[in-house]
């Protein structure tokens, strides 16, 4: 592609002329461009096309599509026009190479524009590199752009878990595969640890591909082997698909709080007066106020009533409807064992966990377990951060936190109240940020919405969908076209503070070669595994083979086994 500047604005975008024997319908919306300016070179995207007049009356005098006539005003008389939007500019008298270590200094935000009649091409390989960086450790190669299948576009993974970020795409258009890619990417490059609330169950093991003649897609476990544990809420239906839990996780009932219930009010049918009786128990009842509470009976109920101050009837109707909560067969009164202990001894150790839900995939069950384990988990983050603040302990390590059906967690009114909206708001505080997954992204609070530093977005067509995406993005206005115009299948726009610029990419293919890539040298270091020894001596449920230790056997003993010396 190649044209010239014609005119532009720096909050309207450059239009461009055609070169004579370019065609507009060879270009797409989402393209790369580089503007040669006189100084800078502008690394534009196409945002939008158009066929123009210099008199209008040519639109309609050619319309008896004579082909001699269509020749003679064309590029001339009627001109076919692309619009470009520069996102970023390199100084060209600068002679020192662009690297991955000093690329954010000598890329620059636009805050000019290329000057009339400045050449335009379509960019190179090297100009997608300088942008965006070569695969290494740290730059994980996640796609192409449009129509340069040759060249591998890459997200800075330290800059991706320094904030919350959100995937998000009408139902089917690939968000499981996208979430699949963003954490063999951080599982590869340890520089966080991820906690995965399944589902779907997903994302542990092996998954349905969609496309047939692969057949199934592996999931961490079978990519990553002993650096991923599964924990699971239902076990029989782990081993039904033929996986075996590391850890089978049962919740208490003194671990549930008058949160956790208010978050899940729509699910148990609760309205305003419930939820004030729930604080009451609480007061009265102290931390088994749930437990002791199922089990009064009417006699009981009406004495509490009368001794509190609390309604007969609001106390009945709600014990009625917190008798749901005991038909989720995980909730125990003394489970086994703690789930949030183990599975911080499993990401102390350097490990990622997924909890799979089996077939507890309602919302009440995965929303409940959800914000529980959360909460608990983040406070001791907190706690750790602040002995980290006083050289007590040392900082620590990232963890990323994937839930889905995030509009449940993070509409307005349920993100001023569970563990997840503070999450977002916190950034990497305590170094705890969320990735969220959702098909209706509308339905997140715009507050949360522009805290999320990355978004990677699939094809969404409603308007508030759309409009809830681009909230606090530069050049909102123009980026619409591109949203609206990707593919249903394997394109997606990435934009957000872990790319320079928002790039439209054809998204890797979740197969052999990727299996083979994301699992090249992926061997863990022996340093890092010897500090687990002993850590799964009690572990509970049954181990998968020889991946991990069985109870009682010596750690090093298995890591011989595995690696040798």
């Amino acid at each position: 592609m190649k044209g010239s500047i014609l005119r532009g604005s720096l909050s309207g975008g450059c239009d461009v002329r055609l070169d004579v024997g370019q065609s507009i319908e060879d270009i797409k919306v989402g393209t790369f461009c580089v503007i040669e300016g006189r100084r800078y070179d502008f690394f534009s995207m196409v945002v939008d096309e158009s066929i123009e007049a210099v008199n209008p009356k040519a639109l309609y005098e050619t319309a008896d599509n004579s082909p001699i006539l269509s020749d003679i005003v064309h590029g001339t008389g009627i001109i076919e026009e692309i619009k470009l939007q520069p996102m970023v500019l390199i100084d060209k008298e600068d002679d020192e190479p662009i690297t991955n270590l000093n690329r954010s200094e000598k890329i620059r935000p636009v805050k000019s524009i290329p000057s009339h009649l400045s050449l335009v091409r379509e960019a190179y390989k090297e100009d997608v590199y300088n942008i965006f960086g070569e695969p290494d450790d740290t730059h994980f190669y996640v796609g192409t752009p449009l129509d340069m299948d040759d060249i591998e576009v890459c997200i800075d993974l330290k800059k991706f878990i320094e904030r919350s970020n959100g995937i998000f795409g009408k139902s089917g258009t690939g968000k499981t595969f996208y979430t699949r890619l963003m954490l063999c990417g951080m599982i590869r490059s340890k520089l966080c640890n991820v906690l995965v609330f399944d589902m779907h169950s997903e994302y542990g093991w092996a998954g349905i591909d969609e496309d047939k003649n692969r057949g199934e897609a592996k999931g961490l476990k079978q990519l990553f082997g002993s650096e991923v544990a599964i924990f699971t809420l239902d076990p029989d239906s782990s081993r039904n698909r033929g996986v075996r839990p590391d850890f089978v996780v049962e919740i208490p009932y003194s671990s549930i709080e008058p949160e956790d219930i208010a978050l899940v009010g729509d699910e148990l049918n609760l309205n305003a007066t419930a939820l004030e009786s729930i604080y009451i128990l609480q007061k009265h009842l102290g931390r088994d106020w749930l437990v002791s509470f199922l089990n009064m009976d009417a006699p009981g109920i009406e004495q509490f009533a009368e001794s509190t101050g609390a309604h007969v009837g609001a106390m009945q109707a709600l014990q009625r409807k917190l008798f749901q909560l005991q038909k989720l067969p995980f909730i125990k009164e003394n489970p086994a064992d703690d789930a949030v202990k183990r599975i911080m001894e499993y990401i102390d150790n350097g490990m990622n966990v997924v909890l799979e839900f089996g077939h507890q995939k309602s919302m009440l069950a995965y929303m409940l377990v959800a914000n529980i384990l959360t909460r608990r988990i983040h406070a001791l983050y907190v706690e750790r951060s602040e002995k980290a603040l006083g050289k007590k302990e040392a900082e620590n390590t990232p963890l990323v936190i994937v839930i889905e059906e995030a509009h449940k967690f993070l509409n307005p009114e349920a993100s001023r109240q569970t563990i997840f909206g503070m999450i977002a708001r916190e950034m990497r505080k305590n170094n705890v940020t969320l990735l969220v997954v959702d098909q209706r992204p509308s339905g997140i609070d715009a507050e949360i919405h522009s805290q999320f530093g990355t978004k990677i977005t699939a094809l969404l067509t409603e308007e508030k969908d759309i409009e809830s995406v681009l909230c606090g993005t530069n050049n909102a206005k123009m980026l619409r076209n591109v949203l609206a115009s990707l593919d249903t299948k394997q394109q997606a726009l990435i934009l957000g503070h872990a790319v320079p610029m928002p790039v439209v990419i054809r998204t890797r293919t979740y197969d052999e070669n990727f299996y083979k890539d994301i699992t090249s040298g992926n061997r863990p270091k022996r340093g890092a595994l010897s500090k687990m020894k002993g850590s799964f001596a009690s572990g509970q449920g049954e181990e998968y083979g020889s991946e991990l230790p069985p109870p009682g056997k010596d750690f090093e003993d298995l890591m011989k086994e595995l690696y040798g010396e």
